[in-house]
């Protein structure tokens, strides 16, 4: 199979650095347009993995994302919103970057290019075969992801990925891979850029889609959030209100006595 690296293509525009800011932002956001209808083109393959993940979360799984750079913090990104927006537990749905937690704020020297940490960092998990594994890397080629991938294949280990170019080593060894093509960036090679928000509008659809699937939604409503901080206690008060249509002063007081929007609206409605 042929494999071209899309993302490190030239960009379509010329004398970047001649522009005036209104012609950069505009170029910009006309680029970031193709994004979602690329994500469009992926709803296939991202269904397709959706529905392998869910049983095995039902049955004691969880979602590990792996990656590396932009991609890596992507992964770590959705992970860590999972548990205060669906009330879950932090062990669910995991992000690992190459370079470890330092690599978040810093890069770290060739930690992409190791072959065998990546597969090291999920034993520290105690990896199962319950669990699903899914690799981001823009350019589908990054050895710290791939070999991990062809480590989980080995361990019959559910595999997925990330990627921004067709036939790429990552999608070829994943097996539900899930390739968004946004085409070459507005600057060159940049993939935290058009790459990097399709990756995010897919991290999206599929830890939202999954949470949903487990029952961690009621109607349209986060009723699992954690009630962290004001604005999110206030968000579960207008909660129960619209779902007993009760008033505020009641709504507090049921938030306040059983500390869950779910359970508020449970005993409620009793």
């Amino acid at each position: 199979m042929t494999f071209t690296k899309i993302t490190e293509q030239e960009s379509k525009y010329n004398n970047l650095d001649s522009m005036s800011v209104n012609e950069i932002i505009t170029n910009i956001n006309n680029e970031d347009k193709l994004v979602s209808l690329a994500v469009e083109k992926s709803l296939p393959q991202i269904e397709a993995l959706i529905n392998r993940i869910i049983p095995k979360l039902k049955n004691g799984g969880r979602i590990i994302y792996i990656g590396a750079g932009t991609s890596g913090r992507l992964g770590i990104l959705d992970a860590s919103e999972c548990p205060p927006t669906f009330g879950v537990s932090d062990n669910l749905v995991i992000g690992i970057i190459a370079g470890g937690d330092k690599a978040i704020r810093k890069a770290v020297e060739n930690a992409e290019d190791s072959r065998t940490q990546g597969w090291k960092d999920l034993e520290n998990l105690n990896i199962s075969q319950n669990d699903t594994v899914i690799g981001i890397a823009a350019s589908g080629t990054t050895p710290y992801v791939l070999h991990t991938l062809e480590q989980c294949n080995s361990n019959s280990i559910l595999t997925g990925c990330i990627t921004c170019n067709h036939n790429s080593p990552i999608s070829l060894t994943a097996k539900y891979p899930i390739e968004v093509m946004v085409g070459p960036e507005f600057l060159t090679g940049s993939s935290r850029m058009k790459a990097g928000t399709a990756q995010k509008l897919v991290l999206n659809t599929i830890s939202t889609t999954c949470m949903i699937q487990l029952g961690k939604v009621m109607g349209n409503k986060m009723v699992d959030m954690q009630l962290s901080n004001d604005k999110l206690v206030n968000r579960g008060v207008k909660m129960i209100m619209q779902e007993l249509h009760i008033e505020q002063s009641e709504a507090t007081q049921l938030l306040m006595k059983y500390k869950s929007v779910r359970e508020s609206i449970n005993h409620g409605r009793k």
